[in-house]
């Protein structure tokens, strides 16, 4: 997986579009969280093409630290959206589509102190998926939080660049020191795929987000959207149904 040199990153700061390189460092003067609770959403949004998507993230916007979404497209609808209830929004740019771009966006509260980014081509289609990786300040802890928001590879023989996608994406995880927190779109549709996806995930630590009702988007019986995390007390989760995008949202709460 190739580290791609910049993010776009869309701020209620900053009137348009800035590109960020993987050098930018922020001094924050605002931390994610004012509390130790940290609410998340991490949701496939189906580049906004079904109706109502925007009124459930109105609805959790004002809940909801942190904001995952895969397959996001730079609509100005989505673009007020940040720029109304969020302080940034970083995109790495998959490819482009419709005069815009599609890829893994993250929504916070607060700026980032640092990001890494990342794009893997399908192997057969050559389109990318990205991924995306923040870290944040946290009120009361000298801690940082570093959250990764990926989009996994989908149309392969085998799994070898899955694997690649996946360690290279995992080993700058497990370098940092705090809380982490892992979810996105994992496209685990076989097997295979999910054996690696909780073998490369336990080798770091990490634990899975168990859903007592699952209402998960499921391909071949299998889900597709997960939630990791380490060094977190997990306190609540659960999915909303919805026909607003062809994958159902996932609502996490952690403590730390």
């Amino acid at each position: 997986m190739a580290t791609t040199n910049y993010v776009l990153r869309y701020s209620s700061d900053y009137n348009g579009v800035e590109l960020i390189l993987p050098t930018h460092r922020v001094v924050v003067d605002q931390p994610l969280t004012v509390s130790n609770t940290i609410n998340i959403l991490v949701w496939n949004i189906f580049k906004q093409k079904r109706k109502d998507w925007l009124s459930i993230l109105k609805n959790c916007a004002m809940s909801n630290q942190l904001i995952l979404l895969q397959e996001a497209h730079t609509t100005p609808a989505l673009i007020n959206y940040i720029n109304r209830y969020y302080k940034v929004a970083d995109q790495v740019p998959a490819f482009p589509y419709n005069n815009s771009f599609s890829g893994v966006m993250t929504l916070a509260k607060a700026y980032p102190l640092s990001v890494w980014c990342y794009k893997e081509k399908e192997p057969l289609i050559r389109i990318p998926k990205s991924a995306l990786v923040t870290v944040y300040a946290l009120a009361n802890t000298t801690k940082t939080l570093m959250v990764a928001n990926i989009h996994a590879v989908n149309f392969s023989f085998g799994i070898k660049t899955y694997q690649q996608q996946l360690k290279q994406l995992l080993q700058q995880m497990d370098r940092h020191e705090g809380p982490i927190i892992l979810g996105g779109d994992f496209n685990t549709w076989s097997r295979q795929r999910l054996e690696l996806l909780y073998q490369l995930t336990r080798n770091i630590n990490l634990l899975p987000v168990n859903f007592n009702l699952d209402l998960r988007k499921t391909f071949l019986g299998r889900p597709l959207d997960f939630i990791f995390y380490r060094d977190l007390t997990l306190t609540n989760a659960s999915i909303m149904q919805t026909v607003a995008s062809d994958h159902n949202p996932l609502f996490v709460t952690f403590q730390y």
